[in-house]
């Protein structure tokens, strides 16, 4: 997935021709056999089957739960629509609705699969904040580790909403990116541009595995990044529409429990939405709290590349930031081909950027009902 983003490849395709306006999304190439078999599949929505496959690639790639009491184990997990195709299947469905929809479609079905695949029997809880909720269980599950309650926690998010009911319902929102008919869908959407026009719709899980710097450093674990802070906070002042001051707060919040100066943060994976007043709101939150250093940060918005995940998006964007951490290059600010100038922002140009030597970065996530969530990582010791 990163070098993708890093190659500017787009996973926006045409979706839904039989709706009455033209679709753009960016579905995943997803093979549930992998992770599952047939009988294991009866009543498993594919929010859930993805979640379980992300969460046990991040288990894998951790070294597994090996020698840890399941009671030590949490499971934090965002997700804003539950089991949309689970959903949309028993509207459809003429004579006999199946009978375990109800059990596929709630939104905490994913953080169950999980913890059923890897017997983990500690807090297991989801977190429906709309775009802001895995990047919100994150951090939830970043307290848990700090106050003692788990040893280790499987962290992220899982959404599946690409059925036609939902993106028409996305449609009358007017916040969708314009498609045109018969033209060219894959770079519709471009955070920050002049000629930007809003999101494409994306699906997909990611996770990640986190415990205390003390405990990776005795099992020798490979560690990606340090959590070093988070921001909550709410707008309280509109259900839709994003307010500057209340993401000023979570982003200095988060940079105080972090122990940094503004200064020392070289990249913002944004929420950038592409909306014109989204990007516009968030880039004044920005300047304010980065004042005479924002020049020195480099800000991209990925969702031009793999959609607006809503309840996975705080996750996926999130480990993109600890892999630009990691590997020392910045995913591309895509198809903003015209940047807004009145923005007063450093993008990082569509080629991305190779040699970025960073301390630190921040992902943002702001969600309607006026939730807003910002992680910030810093390079391991």
């Amino acid at each position: 997935m990163f070098a993708a983003l890093m190659r500017s490849e787009s996973a926006v395709r045409p979706i839904f021709p039989e709706l009455a306006k033209p679709a753009a999304a960016a579905a995943v190439a997803f093979d549930e056999s992998r992770w599952f078999n047939k009988l294991q599949l009866a009543g498993v929505d594919r929010v859930s089957q993805m979640a379980v496959a992300a969460a046990s690639l991040a288990l894998a790639d951790a070294g597994g739960l090996k020698d840890i009491d399941p009671d030590r184990v949490g499971v934090y997990v965002g997700c804003g629509m539950g089991g949309a195709h689970a959903l949309d299947l028993a509207y459809r469905s003429a004579e006999r609705v199946p009978p375990l929809t109800i059990p596929a479609y709630m939104p905490n079905a994913p953080a169950a699969h999980v913890a059923l695949r890897h017997g983990t029997k500690g807090p297991v809880l989801t977190y429906s904040v709309a775009c802001a909720s895995s990047s919100v269980a994150i951090a939830e599950a970043a307290k848990a580790i700090r106050n003692g309650d788990v040893d280790v926690a499987i962290a992220g998010g899982s959404e599946a909403l690409l059925v036609p009911g939902v993106v028409m319902a996305w449609q009358a929102m007017m916040t969708l990116a314009h498609v045109a008919a018969d033209g060219e869908v894959s770079t519709a959407c471009r955070p920050f541009a002049s000629d930007r026009s809003g999101f494409v719709l994306g699906e997909g899980a990611a996770f990640m595995v986190l415990e205390s710097d003390e405990r990776a450093r005795a099992r020798g674990a490979r560690s990606y990044a340090e959590l070093a802070g988070w921001g909550l906070s709410c707008d309280a002042t509109h259900l839709t529409k994003p307010d500057a001051a209340g993401q000023e707060r979570a982003m200095r919040t988060a940079l105080r429990m972090a122990g940094l100066n503004a200064a020392d943060v070289g990249y913002c994976n944004a929420h950038g939405t592409a909306t014109k007043i989204g990007d516009s709101v968030e880039a004044s939150a920005l300047r304010a709290v980065w004042g005479s250093a924002i020049d020195r940060l480099q800000v991209s918005s990925t969702k031009a590349l793999h959609g607006h995940l809503l309840g996975a998006a705080g996750a996926i964007e999130a480990v993109v930031t600890v892999l630009a951490l990691h590997h020392g290059r910045l995913p591309p600010n895509a198809h903003t081909f015209n940047p807004d100038a009145t923005l007063g922002l450093q993008l990082v140009p569509p080629q991305g950027q190779t040699d970025a030597d960073l301390r630190a970065a921040v992902s943002s996530s702001f969600a309607f009902g006026g939730t807003n969530s910002v992680l910030a990582f810093r390079r391991p010791a």
